[in-house]
C-alpha cells in the first residue's frame, strides 16, 4: 500500500477516517475473516515499515497494535486462502456494508475455463482445514514469518521459514495453501512448502525477463487458480510462470519503471499491473493461433492496453465487485444493466453498477481512480477523491466579530478561526463571483501535536472545541481592547472520553459530545458538568441496554434546541428529544447508503434534510415520523442530470431566510440548487401526508411504478425547472450561504497541491 499514516474505509466515495500514527508507514493491508457469530465484514490488518502489525476496528474507528515489532521491516503480508464459500463470506469478499452475507456465492476452480463476463465470486481452493487462518509476513531479513489469526487470541506467532539471501519484498499463497511464493531483492522467486517448511524450487527472474543483477527486485506476486504465477519486478517486466515446474510462460515489458502491484478480476481471465511509471496495464487470457498456419489455438496472456491517470507512482491495485442489497423488499425487482457493446460516453455512470467489477488504483499523488474492469480501455477513469483529506470547515453568522461571518478550519493538529472580509466594493447582497479574503483571528494547537479528530464552533463564534484521541477540550474566544483576540481554555468535566463528533447547541449553552464509548454526552458549558447521557438504540424501548451501536460521526441540532440528530458511520439515524432526554425515533440506513450531509431549514425545526452517498435527498417530518410529502413524491424522481451529478454530494447549505425553501447541495465538482417547496399536483395514486412510517418508505417506489408515464414526465419537468446546476473548475472543499443571495465557496487548486509533491521517478510533471 502507499505511505499513509491513517486508514480510509471507502464506500467508493464516502470514507471513514481512523487516525493512526504519523510516524509509521503502512506497507500492506489484508482482510481477515471474522467469526461467524459476528455480523462484520471481516477484520482489517496492516503492516508497517517499522515492523509492527495493527488491526483497524471499523466499528469503533480505532487502531490497535497487535504485534509491536518483528525486529525488521515488513514489506508485504498475504492471507492464507479460505476453505470455501462459507469462509469466503466471513472475510468480507461477498458481504455488503451492513453485514448481510451472500449465501449463493459459488466457486470456479479453473481460470482458463472462465469467460471474461463470468460473474462468479472470488473463491479459493481447499486450505489446511483448521479454524485458524494463517498470515504470511515478508520481512526485510529474508525470512517469512507465519502468524495465526483468531478471534479469541488475536494474532499469535506460529513459526518462521528458513532465512534466505536478500530481502523478501513480496509473498503469495498458492490456491490450495500448500505452497508460499516469495519474491526477493536479488531477483529470485522461491517456492516454499507449508508442510515441511523447506524450499521446493527457485526461479531466477532475470534470466527469463529482460535484465538481471543483484538489485533486481521482485515487488509483486499474484497466484491464479489455474496454477499460473505472475510476477512484477524492478525492470518493468510482468512475467507469467508455470508454478508446477517453475518455467516461464510469457513475459511483457510494457512498463518503463518498477512494477509495484498486480491484481486480477473475479473470473481470473484478466490481470492488471501498475508501477512507478504511472501506467495501469491490462492483460487478457485469449486464444492465439499458432504460427504454423494450422487451425490450432492455445491460451496466452495478451497485452490489451494501458491507462495513465496518475501523475506519480501507482502503489496499489484492487478489484471491487459491488453486490446487490439483501434487504430489498419482496416485490422489488433488481434491474441488471445490459452490456454496452459500443460505449461512447466517458461518464462513470455508464459502467458503474451492482455486480460490475471495478478496478481501483492508488498512487503517490494521493489519488484514487476507478476503472471499468470489463471495458478498461473504453471509459476514462473516475477520480474518486478530487480533493483528498478534505479539512473540516464550519461557518457561523452573527458572531462576536461585529456580526461578520467566522469560519473554523480544522487541520491535523490545529484549529484556525478566521473572519470573512469582503472587498471594498462588496457587500453581503452581492452576487456570487466577487472575491473575499479571510483574516486569522486565532490559532489553537493541540497538546503535543496530537491528531485532532473532530471540532466545532458555537453559533456566536465565542466558543470552540476539539477532541484528540485523549480527551475533548473547549476554549473561549474574547476580543481584547486593541483589536486583538485571546483564547482561554474552559474546564470540562473529568473523565470525558475522546470524541468522534461534537456540536454546540443553538444557544451555545451546551456542548454535545459523541464519545468513543458509543455514548452521547450533553455538557453544560457554564457549570462544567454532564447534564445527561444518551445511548443510541435501534429500538426505542431498549433504554437499559449497554451501548452497542456503531460510533456516531455526525450530529445536528435544530434551531429551537429540541431535536438532536445523530448519524452513525454506516448511515443509521437516531433522533433525540432534548426536552425529555430520550430517543424519539430511529431511521435505518437509507437504501443502504451513508449520510453525507444534513441540516434544518431555518423556518421549520421539525423538518430535517439529508443527502446520501447515492446522491439522493430526503426530507423528514420529525413530528410525524415520516418523509415529507415532497420527499415521498420526488426523492426517486429527481431530474436525470441530478442523478448523474458529477461526483458525490458531500454537503448542503440552506438559505438563512426564514421564507426560503431551497437548499444547495454540492460535491467537489459541482453544486445544485433545489427548491423543496415546488408546487405539488395532488395524485390519487399517491399516499396522503399521513402515510406509512419511514421504515416503509421504500414501498413508495412501487406506487410510483404504477403511475402513468405522462404524470411522471410532467413532474420531472417541474423538478428540472426547480433546480439549477453550476460546475466547478477546481476541486471545492466547502460551500455555504453568507446571506440570502451570497455564497462562500472555498476551493483548492490542484496544481498547488501537485507542486508540493516530490517529483515522480519515471515521469516529468509540469511545474515540478
Amino acid at each position: 500500500m502507499a505511505c499513509f499514516s491513517w486508514i480510509y474505509w471507502m464506500a467508493l466515495s464516502v470514507g471513514l477516517t481512523i487516525q493512526g500514527d504519523s510516524r509509521s508507514r503502512v506497507s500492506s493491508l489484508v482482510w481477515c475473516r471474522s467469526s461467524p457469530r459476528k455480523a462484520q465484514a471481516g477484520r482489517l490488518l496492516s503492516s508497517s515499515i517499522d515492523g509492527s502489525i495493527s488491526e483497524w476496528d471499523l466499528f469503533s474507528l480505532q487502531q490497535k497494535t497487535v504485534v509491536d515489532s518483528v525486529g525488521v521491516s515488513i514489506w508485504q503480508m498475504a492471507l492464507e486462502p479460505c476453505n470455501g464459500p462459507a469462509q469466503l463470506s466471513e472475510i468480507g469478499l461477498d458481504t455488503v456494508a451492513d453485514g448481510f452475507i451472500d449465501e449463493d456465492a459459488h466457486s470456479d476452480l479453473e481460470c482458463s475455463e472462465i469467460d471474461f463476463d463470468d460473474e462468479s465470486d472470488v473463491t479459493c481452493a481447499v486450505g489446511a482445514g483448521s479454524e485458524n487462518q494463517r498470515l504470511a509476513v515478508a520481512c526485510d531479513d529474508g525470512c517469512i514469518r507465519l502468524y495465526n489469526v483468531t478471534d479469541t487470541d488475536g494474532l499469535t506467532y506460529n513459526r518462521a521459514f528458513l532465512r534466505a539471501s536478500g530481502r523478501i519484498l513480496s509473498v503469495a499463497w498458492s490456491s490450495d495453501a500448500k505452497c508460499i511464493f516469495s519474491g526477493t531483492s536479488n531477483g529470485l522467486i522461491r517456492c516454499w512448502e507449508t508442510t515441511s517448511f523447506h524450499e521446493k524450487y527457485r526461479i531466477t527472474v532475470g534470466l527469463g525477463g529482460f535484465g538481471s543483477g543483484p538489485e533486481l527486485c521482485v515487488w509483486s506476486l499474484l497466484f491464479l487458480r489455474c496454477g499460473t504465477l505472475v510476477s512484477g519486478d524492478s525492470t518493468g517486466s510482468v512475467q507469467f510462470w508455470d508454478s508446477h515446474h517453475g518455467t516461464l510462460l510469457q513475459a511483457h515489458t510494457y512498463h518503463t519503471g518498477d512494477v509495484k502491484a498486480l491484481v486480477t478480476i473475479p473470473g481470473q481471465s484478466t490481470v492488471f499491473s501498475a508501477g512507478s511509471d504511472g501506467q495501469v496495464i491490462m492483460y487478457k487470457l485469449s486464444d492465439v493461433a499458432h504460427e504454423s498456419g494450422k487451425k490450432e489455438y492455445s491460451k496466452k496472456w495478451v497485452y490489451v492496453g494501458y491507462v495513465r491517470a496518475h501523475t506519480h507512482d501507482v502503489q496499489a491495485l484492487t478489484v471491487a465487485v459491488p453486490v446487490v442489497r439483501k434487504d430489498s423488499l419482496p416485490n422489488e425487482k433488481v434491474i441488471r444493466m445490459r452490456r454496452r457493446e459500443k460505449p461512447i460516453s466517458f461518464s462513470y455512470h455508464k459502467w458503474a453498477g451492482f455486480e460490475e467489477p471495478m478496478l481501483i488504483s492508488a498512487g503517490d499523488d494521493t489519488k484514487l481512480f476507478a476503472y471499468s474492469a470489463r471495458e478498461f480501455t473504453h471509459f476514462s477513469p473516475h477520480d474518486i477523491c478530487p480533493a483528498p483529506q478534505r479539512p473540516f470547515i464550519q461557518l457561523v453568522h452573527n458572531t462576536v466579530t461585529d456580526k461578520s461571518p467566522i469560519i473554523l478550519v480544522q487541520s491535523s493538529n490545529c484549529l484556525d478561526v478566521m473572519s470573512i472580509k469582503l472587498g471594498s466594493n462588496a457587500s453581503l447582497s452581492m452576487p456570487v463571483g466577487q472575491g473575499a479574503t479571510t483574516q486569522l483571528l486565532a490559532r489553537v494547537k493541540s497538546k503535543g501535536s496530537r491528531k485532532i479528530i473532530c471540532s466545532s464552533i458555537s453559533g456566536t463564534g465565542a466558543l470552540l472545541a476539539y477532541s484528540d484521541y485523549v480527551k475533548p477540550n473547549i476554549f473561549e474566544l474574547k476580543k481584547l481592547g486593541k483589536g486583538g483576540w485571546s483564547v482561554n481554555k474552559i474546564q470540562l468535566p473529568r473523565r470525558l472520553p475522546s470524541a468522534h463528533c461534537m456540536v454546540f447547541s443553538m444557544d451555545s449553552s451546551c456542548l454535545i459530545i459523541s464519545g468513543h464509548d458509543r455514548r452521547i454526552y450533553v455538557v453544560d458549558v457554564k457549570k462544567s458538568e454532564v447534564m445527561n447521557t444518551l445511548v443510541p438504540q435501534r429500538k426505542e424501548n431498549d433504554l437499559n441496554l449497554p451501548p452497542s451501536e456503531p460510533p456516531i460521526t455526525k450530529m445536528f441540532t435544530s434551531s429551537d434546541g429540541r431535536w438532536l440528530i445523530a448519524v452513525n458511520c454506516f448511515g443509521d439515524i437516531y433522533i433525540f428529544d432534548l426536552k425529555i432526554h430520550r430517543q424519539y425515533w430511529f431511521i435505518s440506513r437509507l437504501n443502504g447508503a451513508s449520510v453525507t450531509a444534513g441540516d434544518f431549514p431555518p423556518g421549520n425545526s421539525n423538518v430535517f434534510v439529508v443527502t446520501t452517498s447515492l446522491n439522493q435527498i430526503y426530507a423528514f417530518d420529525i413530528n410525524g415520523k415520516q418523509l415529507t410529502e415532497w420527499s415521498r413524491r420526488h426523492t426517486h424522481l429527481l431530474p436525470r442530470r441530478f442523478q448523474e451529478f458529477p461526483g458525490e454530494v458531500i454537503g448542503l447549505s440552506v438559505s438563512p431566510s426564514l421564507s426560503s425553501t431551497s437548499v444547495i447541495v454540492y460535491s467537489t465538482r459541482a453544486m445544485c440548487l433545489i427548491d423543496l417547496g415546488i408546487p405539488i399536483d395532488q395524485d390519487k395514486d399517491l399516499p396522503k401526508s399521513s402515510g406509512p412510517p419511514i421504515d416503509k418508505y421504500e414501498t413508495i417506489k412501487h406506487v410510483k411504478a404504477n403511475r402513468k408515464r405522462k404524470n411522471r414526465n410532467e413532474e420531472t419537468k417541474s423538478l428540472n425547472r426547480s433546480s439549477d446546476f453550476c460546475a466547478f473548475i477546481d476541486p471545492v472543499l466547502f460551500v455555504s450561504h453568507i446571506s440570502d443571495n451570497s455564497l462562500l465557496i472555498i476551493e483548492k487548486q490542484w496544481i498547488d497541491v501537485v507542486q508540493r509533491f516530490d517529483a515522480p521517478v519515471h515521469r516529468h510533471v509540469y511545474g515540478t
